[in-house]
């Protein structure tokens, strides 16, 4: 198991998908949130849930709330929290919408960051995976200025820090969850 904090990031809008993904229902989990803690908790010591607020959910986990003065849904606000509550230099992240993200693409991220990185992020032939990646200490300032900014594109930090992308040949751990018709995909493949 891995000592790097893992967060879960569960607090977007899910404007496409028409409902809460993170409450939908996945596998032989009530939802997709506890599939994905479940199964990382296999990886990581502690594992955390990054979300606008924890009273959707009816079961126990560490979660991350986003300040109560942020009004955006973007992961811009949950990456400010993480910063506040841990005090750890550098975690992963993965959203709650990459259901097939494995210990294999975790361990290759987790081999290859190096400690003078802000940033190691997945990427494939489709592009980078802002959302399944570690990301150090050093970027907090800049998440906070992004905030007041009111710039929310992880794109456009990671292109303007001390970032590594790692390829990965398979895109289908990337399988991204955000339209009805990719989530009754994604049943089907589990």
């Amino acid at each position: 198991m891995f000592d790097i904090p893992c967060i879960i990031f569960a607090g977007g809008k899910s404007s496409r998908m028409g409902e809460d993904k993170s409450l939908l229902p996945f596998d032989k989990s009530p939802t997709l949130t506890e599939y994905q803690l479940t199964k990382l908790q296999k990886i990581f010591t502690n594992v955390y849930i990054s979300c606008k607020n924890k009273d959707k959910f009816d079961f126990q986990a560490n979660f991350i709330e986003d300040l109560k003065n942020s009004n955006t849904y973007a992961p811009t606000a949950g990456f400010i929290s993480v910063y506040k509550q841990l005090p750890d230099e550098r975690f992963f992240v993965i959203s709650v919408d990459t259901p097939f993200i494995s210990y294999t693409e975790v361990c290759r991220l987790i081999k290859h960051d190096k400690v003078d990185l802000d940033a190691i992020i997945a990427s494939t032939d489709s592009g980078i995976q802002p959302m399944c990646g570690i990301y150090h200490r050093s970027l907090e300032n800049k998440f906070l200025k992004m905030a007041q900014e009111n710039n929310h594109k992880l794109g456009y930090l990671l292109k303007n820090s001390n970032t590594d992308y790692l390829h990965f040949e398979n895109e289908s751990p990337f399988l991204n969850l955000n339209h009805p018709h990719e989530y009754q995909k994604a049943l089907t493949l589990i």
